[in-house]
Order: structure tokens, then C-alpha cells, then sequence
């Protein structure tokens, strides 16, 4: 069976697969995963652990689909968070890595005993997966937004990811929706990602509830069951979020609008009234379709997977 190596590398856990490229993945053939695993990034052992961690990783997946199919995989596709070159296949920096400029695609290479890798950011790499082979494989512009520990955005144009001229295209999460608001990591007062990410939602709601544990899902269900304290939580973030996101709608335009990530698991209960704050905001905009994301936390893996089998895609045209 010919295969390729698959890595999804997030803050504290790794997620990886062998994935069969013997028939062209698209939005009808979607990729055959052979073997799946997951291991931790070991980031509290400083980030010159973790790299070598996701090498051994990748080292480990290499032996199985040796012995298993016959032969190596024939390339690899990694996604990691922060800032990613993709061209120069250098993982630039990630503030919960705590790397700066890691070779990455050299390394791995080298580890694999030469054989082409292709590195991908991993919203974007996420974004590719759900545009190919998930919620936007019928949308030829789309905008994917995961909304997690922070929010970022991947932008869809005809079946290919927009990186941008620096590597930092679709950063929505940045977008200033309250001047003047909460402190962000990126130096800013009221980014979204400080109002209306899942972390956000968790904290604001565990300040209200008084439970220090308490996290994003638990204000779901606390609005669902009527609590008019999570409902005022859940109402100030969706809000925030409606904002931003009609600023990105204003700006690409897009047919489709993918929300992704751990809140979007609430459901109807984030669905509902996200769609009609946005509605309640666009003026001469058209409203794309609001949908979920389709993949879950397996999207990472999935594009990391479709970026190697677009490796060898160009290497047979060439």
C-alpha cells in the first residue's frame, strides 16, 4: 500500500497517521487512514525536546508503514501553530512551542532518509482538509475559523489555502472588536480571540459561575439549561464574534463561512444565534452559508496528509 506520513503537532499533544494514496483523495474519494496515534509535544521539556519529539514521532510511523505495507511512505506533510514559512519550510515561531526558526521540513527529511516533506501552518492545513474534502468542498471561496484556545483563520480560494505575502493571512483572531478591551498575547486591547474564543467563553463563564474549572462546554450546557448568568456570558461572545466575522465576510466574501474548533460544538446552541447576529449586521453584504466544520480535531491530520500526497501529485506532472 503507498502511503505518507500525516503529523498534527499542537501545543501540548501530536496527532499522527499513515494515510493510503492510492487512489487521488477529493472531495469524493476523501483519504484512507491506515493507522492513527497520538503522543504528547513533551513542551515542558523546553522546545528542543518537542522538535525532536515530533522527529522520533515521524521516525516511529516511517518503521510501521514499513513493516506493515512493504515499503516507507513515500512523503510526509506536518502542520504546526505560529508563524510558518511554507516555502522555505521553516517553522518561523510558536509562543506555546517556545521555537523560533526550526528547519522543520530539513529535518524531517533528513530523519525520513530523504524523502519530500511538505510543512503547513495549522489552521491553514486544517482549512485545506475541510475546503477539499469537508464542509467547503462545494464552496470555491471560503473562510474556516476554529475557535479554540485562540481563533485564527484559514481563506479558501479555489481549492487552494492563501498564506498571504507574509505567512500570516486569515489571522481574524486579531481584529480589534472591543477598542480599548482585554490585553492579548499579540500586544493588542480586544482582539476577538480574547471575547469569543473557547478559552475566553471558559474563563468568562468560570468568573461567573465561580468555579475555576469550569470551561466553555460547561457554559453550553449551562445555557441550555437556562442559566441566565451563561446566557450573558454566551450572549457577550457571540456578539463579539458576529463582529468579527462580518468583518471578515466584508473584506473576502466568501460562499461559505466554516466554524470549527471546540465551541462549535455547542451546536445549535452557538449556531442559532451566531447566525442571526451575523444577519442582523450585513448591510450590502451577501450572507454566506454558516455552517460547522465537518472533520473535528481529525482535520489537522487529514490536510497535513493531503499536503504530502499533493507532493507527489507535482512531482508526477512535473
Amino acid at each position: 500500500m503507498r502511503h505518507v506520513i500525516a503529523l498534527d503537532v499542537g501545543g501540548t499533544g501530536m496527532k499522527a497517521a499513515l494515510v493510503g494514496v492510492d487512489a487521488a483523495p477529493t472531495g469524493r474519494t476523501p483519504p484512507v487512514l491506515l493507522y492513527e496515534a497520538r503522543r504528547p509535544t513533551g513542551r515542558e521539556r523546553g522546545p528542543d525536546a518537542v522538535v525532536e519529539a515530533i522527529l522520533d514521532f515521524a521516525d516511529e510511523l516511517r518503521d510501521l508503514g514499513t513493516a506493515r505495507y512493504g515499503a516507507p511512505a513515500l512523503a510526509a506533510g506536518v502542520a504546526v501553530p505560529g508563524i510558518v514559512d511554507e516555502r522555505s519550510g521553516t517553522a518561523v515561531y510558536a509562543a506555546n512551542l517556545g521555537w523560533r526558526d526550526v528547519p522543520m521540513r530539513a529535518l524531517l527529511s533528513e530523519r525520513l532518509g530523504g524523502v519530500p516533506v511538505a510543512l503547513g501552518h495549522d489552521v491553514r492545513t486544517g482549512g485545506l482538509a475541510e475546503g477539499r474534502i469537508g464542509a467547503g468542498q462545494d464552496a470555491d471561496r471560503f473562510l474556516f475559523v476554529p475557535l479554540g484556545t485562540g481563533i485564527a483563520g484559514a481563506i479558501g480560494i479555489g481549492g487552494r489555502i492563501e498564506a498571504g505575502a507574509h505567512g500570516s493571512a486569515g489571522e481574524i483572531g486579531h481584529i480589534v472588536v472591543r477598542p480599548g478591551g482585554r490585553a492579548c498575547g499579540c500586544g493588542q486591547r480586544g482582539c476577538l480571540e480574547t471575547l469569543a474564543s473557547a478559552a475566553a467563553v471558559g474563563r468568562d463563564w468560570a468568573a461567573a459561575c465561580g468555579d475555576p474549572q469550569a470551561s466553555a462546554a460547561d457554559a453550553a450546557k449551562a445555557v441550555e439549561s437556562g442559566d441566565a448568568r451563561a446566557h450573558t456570558v454566551w450572549h457577550n461572545a457571540v456578539d463579539a464574534l458576529a463582529d468579527g466575522l462580518v468583518t471578515g465576510l466584508t473584506l473576502l466574501d466568501p460562499k461559505t463561512l466554516i466554524i470549527g474548533g471546540g465551541l462549535a460544538e455547542a451546536g445549535d446552541t452557538l449556531f442559532t444565534p451566531l447566525r442571526e447576529a451575523v444577519r442582523r449586521r450585513v448591510t450590502f453584504q451577501r450572507l454566506p452559508s454558516i455552517v460547522p466544520a465537518a472533520l473535528g480535531d481529525a482535520a489537522g491530520c487529514l490536510g497535513a496528509g493531503l499536503l504530502a500526497w499533493d507532493l507527489l501529485s507535482t512531482e508526477v506532472t512535473a
